[in-house]
């Protein structure tokens, strides 16, 4: 019987080929961070493993190489590993902390950003975290609060499914203290608050909650998830499709008539 031959990380892939193809070239670090204008530590990091780096970035090294759309191939394959998913996570953060203004589309459960300590500590546990792990989250997903509280904070615009307000936590006292605390945030001059009611028919976001982001540069991205997946989506056409029907739902707040 032949021996199975290990099938290699696409992470690992890429970051073999930036090495590679910087090899060839004959170009050091440094030299590549002056000519595409990107700090050297980040060709670095992408090149160790430790990061993927922006498609941005990618396209720039594709077309330095003159390996057009090979680069951004393998990328794809590294962002779509299932093991890639704390990288996504991470780019998202970066990106929510950078954006203009915000979108968000709720099936079940406030956005992060307007949950209490004590939502979020149930949402983690229920999720399987405990212990130190579980401390660390509960700080984090705080923590990112702060830059809608900010003086120059990004405009928010939210839309919670109506079974968000029947989702209750275990302990009343603290889901009184969600709803309080979503009736405050919405009071909030940069925050806007919808809610759409039971009986608005099906649409494309019927079991998905989705983020749009605006970012600097004019561009939107989003971060799309249930309860077993979630996903950046940066592609143009994608997020334009997402982002058509979160405007649809804001449009259609009318409650569908019954056939007769």
């Amino acid at each position: 019987m032949a021996a199975l031959i290990p099938q290699i990380p696409r992470g690992v892939r890429f970051a073999e080929e930036l090495r590679l193809l910087r090899a060839d070239r004959g170009v050091s670090l440094k030299g590549l961070a002056e000519e595409l204008g990107w700090d050297a530590s980040n060709f670095g990091k992408m090149e160790s493993g430790r990061t993927l780096g922006s498609p941005e970035v990618v396209e720039a090294l594709d077309q330095f190489y003159g390996t057009p759309g090979l680069l951004l191939a393998l990328w794809e394959l590294a962002m779509a590993d299932p093991s890639q998913f704390k990288e996504r996570y991470r780019r998202y953060m970066m990106l929510e902390a950078e954006a203009a203004s915000l979108w968000h589309y709720s099936v079940t459960m406030p956005p992060g950003l307007l949950q209490v300590p004590g939502y979020v500590r149930e949402a983690l546990v229920a999720g399987g975290l405990k212990g130190e792990e579980l401390e660390q989250q509960v700080e984090a997903r705080i923590g990112r609060q702060k830059m809608l509280e900010e003086e120059d904070a990004p405009p928010f615009r939210v839309i919670l499914f109506e079974a968000v307000l029947h989702n209750s936590l275990c302990d009343p006292r603290e889901w009184r203290t969600q709803l309080e605390y979503l009736v405050e945030a919405s009071e909030r001059p940069n925050i806007t608050l919808h809610v759409l009611p039971f009986g608005s028919g099906l649409h494309g976001l019927e079991n998905t909650s989705v983020m749009f982001l605006r970012l600097s540069d004019a561009r939107t991205v989003a971060y799309a998830e249930n309860d077993v997946w979630g996903e950046l989506v940066e592609e143009t056409s994608r997020v334009e499709r997402l982002h058509r029907t979160f405007i649809l739902r804001m449009l259609e707040e009318v409650p569908c008539e019954p056939s007769t």
